[in-house]
């Protein structure tokens, strides 16, 4: 298997646009499993006070 990663005078750009892609996605997932853990914890508060209201 060959892998040709000469890129030419375009290295720069395309390196550059994997780098940024890299990040961008890193980032979306590093928000989602914040925004998830407060959701679950806002969510076991309402549980807990839907709980304490029924007693």
């Amino acid at each position: 298997m060959h892998l040709d990663l000469d890129m030419g005078k375009y290295a720069v750009f395309v390196w550059g646009a994997y780098g940024a892609s890299v990040i961008a996605i890193g980032a979306l997932i590093l928000m989602s499993l914040r925004a998830n853990a407060t959701r679950r914890k806002q969510l076991e508060g309402l549980q807990a006070a839907a709980e304490d209201k029924r007693r």
